[in-house]
Parts: C-alpha cells; sequence; structure tokens
C-alpha cells in the first residue's frame, strides 16, 4: 500500500513538473538551433519482459554457461553497458542485476541466492578485466562481482560507508569513487578496497555536497557528481579537485529539480536525468544548456521517473526508465550518419 502511494504521489508530482518543462524553451539540437547538427535518435526499448522472444544459439551458449534463464524486472535504476547487445541493468525492485545479451534478460547467477540480501541497489560500474563493482544504499555497501557472475564478495572490507550510491571507476588512476549520499561525501578507494581518501562535506560550496547521488568519470578523467538537493553537477579534475559546478533549482529546462543520473558523449557534451522534468538535459562542457528530450509518459522519448544513465564508446545512451520498468537507448547522432 505505502509503495502504491508513494508511486502515485511521484506521479502526480512529475506530471505536474512535466507540464511546466514544456513550453519553456523548444528542444533544440546539441551545440546549435541549426538543422544539419547531430540530434538525439531512439534506437529500442528494452521492456521488463522478456515475452515472445526466441532463444538463438549465442543466448544458448550463455544459459548453459552461466545457468540463467529470461527473467523479468520491474525497477531499473541504473545501467552499465559493453555494447547495445551486452549490458547490466541495476534492478532494484527485485535486489538483483541482469544481463541483457543479444536480445534476451538474464539473471547472473550469484543472483539466485542473494535476491534477498539486496534491498536497495543503486550503483555499478566495471572493473576493467575483473568484474564489476555495485553499491547497496540500506546495507552500507560495495560488492565485488566477478566477470562469470559467479563470485560475490564484499569490496569496501573494513572501511564503513553511510548510504552508498554512485559508484564509477577511473582508468587513469585506478580508483574507485563511491558516492556516500548519508554522509555528503566522496570516498576513494584503490583496487583493493582499501579507502584512500575522503572529499567534501555538508554544505553548498565548492566541493561541499548535499545528498549527492550519481557519479561519473568520462576518458579523461574528470568526475561528474550529481549534488542532488543542491540541484547542480560538480565537476572535478582527476585528483579531486574543483573545477566548475553548474545547475540551480527551478521549474523550466536548463535547472533541475531532481537530478539524478549523469553520462557525457563522446563530444563532451553532459548528461543529466531528471526524475521530475521526466526528461534528460543536456549540456555543453561549461554547463550551457544545449537541448533536452523525454516528456511524461509511456511512449518512445517518453519517461517516468528516469534515473541512471549510461553512454558507452559508440554514443549509445541507455536511460533507465525506473517506473516504466524499462531501459531505453538512444544514440547521439553525428552530421555523417544522418
Amino acid at each position: 500500500m505505502y509503495n502504491f502511494v508513494m508511486k502515485t504521489f511521484f506521479t502526480l508530482i512529475s506530471i505536474i513538473w512535466s507540464l511546466a518543462l514544456s513550453g519553456q524553451v523548444q528542444s533544440t539540437a546539441p551545440g546549435s538551433t541549426r538543422n544539419d547538427d547531430p540530434f538525439i535518435k531512439w534506437i529500442a526499448t528494452i521492456p521488463g519482459s522478456d515475452a515472445g522472444n526466441t532463444t538463438g544459439f549465442i543466448e544458448m551458449v550463455f544459459n548453459f554457461i552461466v545457468g540463467s534463464d529470461p527473467v523479468e524486472y520491474n525497477n531499473p535504476v541504473n545501467v552499465f553497458a559493453d555494447g547495445i547487445q551486452n549490458f547490466l541493468i541495476v534492478n532494484q525492485g527485485n535486489g538483483n542485476i541482469l544481463q541483457y545479451l543479444n536480445g534476451k534478460t538474464l539473471l547472473l547467477p550469484a543472483f539466485k541466492h542473494e535476491q534477498s540480501k539486496f534491498p536497495s541497489l543503486v550503483g555499478i560500474c566495471s572493473v576493467k578485466s575483473e568484474g564489476i563493482l555495485f553499491t547497496d544504499s540500506k546495507l552500507n555497501e560495495v560488492y565485488f562481482l566477478s566477470n562469470d557472475g559467479k563470485h560475490l564478495r564484499i569490496f569496501n572490507d573494513t572501511n564503513s560507508l553511510v548510504r552508498p550510491t554512485g559508484i564509477a571507476y577511473s582508468e587513469m588512476n585506478d580508483e574507485i569513487w563511491v558516492v556516500e549520499t548519508g554522509s555528503h561525501q566522496i570516498s576513494v578507494f584503490d583496487r583493493n578496497g582499501g579507502r584512500k581518501k575522503i572529499i567534501g562535506r555538508r554544505g553548498n560550496g565548492q566541493l561541499e555536497f548535499n545528498f549527492p547521488t550519481y557519479i561519473w568519470i568520462d576518458s579523461s578523467g574528470r568526475i561528474y557528481i550529481v549534488d542532488s538537493m543542491n540541484f547542480r553537477v560538480q565537476v572535478l579534475s582527476t585528483s579531486g579537485a574543483f573545477i566548475s559546478s553548474f545547475g540551480k533549482q527551478g521549474d523550466a529546462t536548463g535547472y533541475f529539480a531532481r537530478p539524478r543520473g549523469v553520462a557525457t558523449d563522446s563530444q563532451g557534451n553532459i548528461y543529466v536525468a531528471d526524475a521530475l522534468f521526466n526528461a534528460v538535459q543536456i549540456f555543453d562542457g561549461s554547463g550551457k544548456l544545449l537541448y533536452y528530450f523525454g516528456s511524461q509518459g509511456s511512449d518512445k522519448y517518453q519517461f517516468w521517473m528516469p534515473s541512471g544513465i549510461f553512454i558507452d564508446k559508440n554514443d549509445y545512451i541507455y536511460v533507465s526508465d525506473s517506473y516504466n520498468g524499462r531501459v531505453q537507448v538512444f544514440q547521439l547522432v553525428k552530421n555523417n550518419q544522418k
């Protein structure tokens, strides 16, 4: 009953915000309003049900190896992608992580016996050649899962965390950055789970946070942190020094109402999903609004409380459309691809 009431409440709020958002600024292509500039193209919707799919040879081999059958999901909050036919879905609704592989959504083996153990999954990232890391904000832990999906252990060992949410791997420094929403700070770990440093405290100044949530590290090592209740994104250097911030609270495009996931594309544009706007807003590297897409609904280009967002090396954009119980895939289409 509680979940139904809360879902209804947030639906009404998001509709109000979506109506406020519409008509404020017409969607324009990133970088300019010219017709020959890049734009966002809808590619696919991955629903929470695999009904009607057929199993091919690759899927059968995968099922044999990992022992998984197609499963459903109902509240995706994050995505990590290795390509458009192979990505992981953080399924907070059932407390597990799924793999979407060549048209099938499959339960990773470790979660067959661990579903009740993960009440609030949020963040996910990959540690190259080793496995994945994910957070549970209620259990206050970061977990490591091997690449074969079978071996699971606590990553942060004796280091206590307070509501860990977003997580990202810095390939440049071989570090894992974990957002601690409850303590308004960022903890930086080495590959072995040892804490190297803590960044931030509660406040609204530089390197201060108010319930930070999602995080992204781009190919140059620059860090983007969604400072949720300060309604902004803070940008840090690879060492954790403050570079810039952008955003403020408001009910028009270019502002934030309930910022969630953040990611960057190959052109350096910054994407921020907003759960109350039911939209994804795109900013340039300086924080200037370029474009937005999305509205309240369940059709293409529509969202219901979007959360995590991921962009792969080919500029495919994966959005966790949480309350619609699906993942939508888009692509940044460049001029020569039109």
